[in-house]
């Protein structure tokens, strides 16, 4: 699993290098924002749970 966290990050790295800057960041951000977003809607999830 660590090899292939190893390998996905290599190769995201190497993509954002071939991307403008404003892109990147606006990638960023909706990763970002994704990511909040799933963990918030799992927190809420496993509070309801308990």
């Amino acid at each position: 699993m660590l090899l292939f966290v190893i390998v996905a990050m290599g190769l995201l790295m190497g993509a954002a290098i071939h991307v403008s800057l404003p892109v990147f960041l606006a990638a960023t951000a909706a990763i970002t924002l994704w990511l909040l977003a799933f963990g918030t809607r799992e927190g809420l999830a496993r509070a309801k749970r308990r």
